[in-house]
């Protein structure tokens, strides 16, 4: 939006020397010490903590408007300034008074100015940083980025995802999804297309919801981000043009407050099936399909249309078998899905911990009988029967008819009561190899033992109290190693330490070939 307060609001000089050292993403809240979603006033160039975080940035903004009587007029005028503060990690805009997002600056480009020192400053304190990196590993035998692998020395080459501002939740997807080969390949493998030509060439441009621009491409982006992810060649990511692409065709995710991890997933996997259907930038449908026709032609798995890379690895299809109580006429539907989304029995939801004592674990078995298990509908889910020509008690089953190649498992954590969304902390006991899920299959005589085995590669975790609110991050293995992402932070850990994460979403990959393994 157009914002009437920024000449009254924008005073500090862009190059001022009041700012704090290091990098701006860094910076660390005046009032809590917090380094997580700085603001910096563009009034007085303090900085304090985003509202989702402690909220000291919107009450330096609401102190600033408390009148002082024992002061002269012209102090309480610029008391009443400090209205517009920046993001220190996006560095996006925005005004408390306006409650909105800015998208315009100053006669003086002062807004784009200060906007330009701070990136300056980051890219500054990033070079900085690598450099002192590089020495370390050039004059360490033992740098902690080293690990022994069968007696050879290699480098971790994982790469962070910077959090622009609680997105979390998405820095947890994509590198759960980055780390499922065959999906991720054929990403990197697609040819890079080039959005921005002539004087906008190379140009980093700031985006707000506001902005209009229909030259956007999510598949490109998340390509890119894909490529940057696992070279070694940076710390830490920063996401910022995916994200802006995020904002322009998903406006459920706009803005900076926390978000659903599962939903974000379902919504990337539904626009990225969608503009691999219809070609992205001038390269056209078939194109991009020949990349991986291996994976089109063996999918019967379609949604929305053509099968595309993400229907090919992730959509089955589930038999949904409804039967009525009255005249015994059974109904059947196939339905094709992404991810399952299983219940945890409500016998469980008292055990928080794998080693309380109060009652048996649940196991992710238990989730899966629960949503496969007969059910008989209750009178507000009542079957409208053909036969008796009116709604009737019936049953309902699931069966999954195909198996995907990788199998996504949402345990569902939040639930509704009259007026909150409470979460549901339970653990839930996994296995790391060998999920059998044969038992669950309407034909099960017609797939070979191999076919129904799978091994977890990734796992997205949530930790906090709401869906509002906490943060997530997420376990992945690469090249027999488990990693753990939280945001710019990668590091290794154990297998031990995966099993005891209180999962929220599972991804499953096929297993190819015979290896000795227990079953679920």
């Amino acid at each position: 939006m157009e914002c009437p307060h920024l000449s009254s609001s924008v005073c500090i000089a862009p190059d001022s020397a009041k700012f704090p050292n290091g990098s701006p993403s860094s910076w660390c809240c005046s009032v809590c010490r917090s380094n997580k979603s700085p603001w910096v006033c563009l009034t007085c160039s303090s900085v304090h903590c985003g509202r989702y975080v402690n909220g000291h940035a919107k009450k330096h903004y609401e102190d600033a408007q408390v009148p002082l009587t024992n002061h002269k007029k012209s102090e309480k005028q610029d008391k009443a300034q400090h209205t517009v503060c920046m993001d220190c990690s996006s560095y996006s805009t925005y005004c408390y008074r306006c409650d909105d997002f800015v998208v315009n600056d100053t006669k003086l480009g002062l807004v784009q100015k200060v906007r330009e020192h701070l990136q300056n400053l980051e890219n500054s304190a990033f070079t900085a940083d690598r450099h002192r990196k590089r020495k370390l590993l050039e004059n360490s035998s033992l740098n902690s980025k080293l690990l022994k692998v069968n007696g050879s020395t290699t480098a971790i080459c994982a790469t962070g995802l910077r959090n622009l501002g609680n997105t979390c939740f998405m820095n947890a997807i994509l590198q759960s999804l980055s780390n499922i080969e065959q999906f991720c390949c054929y990403f990197k493998e697609l040819p890079a297309v080039e959005l921005r030509n002539g004087k906008t060439a190379g140009r980093r441009t700031y985006h707000t919801r506001s902005q209009g621009d229909n030259n956007v491409s999510l598949v490109e982006e998340f390509r890119k981000t894909l490529c940057a992810l696992w070279q070694g060649s940076q710390t830490a990511f920063s996401p910022e043009s995916l994200f802006y692409v995020v904002w322009k065709i998903m406006p459920n995710f706009r803005g900076y407050q926390q978000q659903d991890a599962h939903e974000f997933m379902r919504y990337l996997l539904d626009h990225l099936h969608l503009e691999l259907q219809g070609g992205f930038n001038g390269v056209s449908r078939s194109a991009i399909l020949q990349e991986n026709s291996a994976l089109s032609a063996s999918n019967k798995c379609c949604i929305n249309g053509a099968s595309t890379v993400v229907t090919a690895i992730f959509g089955g299809i589930l038999q949904n078998e409804v039967n009525c109580l009255i005249c015994g006429t059974e109904s059947r539907k196939f339905d094709p899905f992404l991810d399952l989304s299983l219940d945890i029995p409500s016998q469980f939801r008292n055990k928080r911990s794998k080693n309380q004592e109060n009652g048996p674990v649940c196991s992710l078995r238990d989730c899966l009988r629960s949503f496969t298990d007969l059910e008989e509908l209750d009178e507000t889910e009542l079957y409208m029967c053909h036969k008796c020509k009116k709604k009737q008690k019936s049953t309902k089953k699931f069966w999954i008819q195909k198996l995907p190649k990788v199998l996504c498992l949402h345990l569902k954590r939040f639930h509704w009561t009259a007026y909150l969304r409470n979460k549901v902390d339970t653990y839930v006991e996994f296995p790391l190899r060998g999920l059998d899920m044969k038992c669950y299959l309407l034909e099960p005589e017609n797939s070979g033992p191999e076919n129904c085995l799978y091994d977890l590669a990734a796992v997205v975790v949530h930790h906090g109290s709401g869906v509002g609110s906490g943060h997530y991050t997420a376990f992945a293995t690469h090249e027999g190693r488990w990693f753990h992402f939280n945001d710019s932070t990668v590091t290794l850990t154990d297998e031990e330490t995966v099993l005891k994460a209180k999962a929220y979403i599972l991804f499953y990959v096929e297993r190819q070939a015979k290896a000795g393994s227990d079953k679920l």
